[in-house]
């Protein structure tokens, strides 16, 4: 059976179908994907604390 084509448009871009990969650190364990997503956070917070604001146009 062959899928249709709504459901090949609507599937993940990635194979969802294997485990997960983690990072161990003594008791602490977390995700990969979560890793990366924290990291980008604290980037675009440090980010917006040394960007300076625009000025305002007098």
């Amino acid at each position: 059976m062959t899928a249709a084509p709504t459901t090949s448009v609507l599937s993940a871009p990635v194979d969802l179908n294997h485990p997960g990969h983690y990072v161990h650190w003594g008791v602490v364990q977390i995700s990969v994907t979560n890793l990366v997503v924290i990291c980008l956070m604290v980037v675009v917070f440090v980010a917006a604390l040394l960007l300076p604001f625009p000025a305002r146009a007098a």
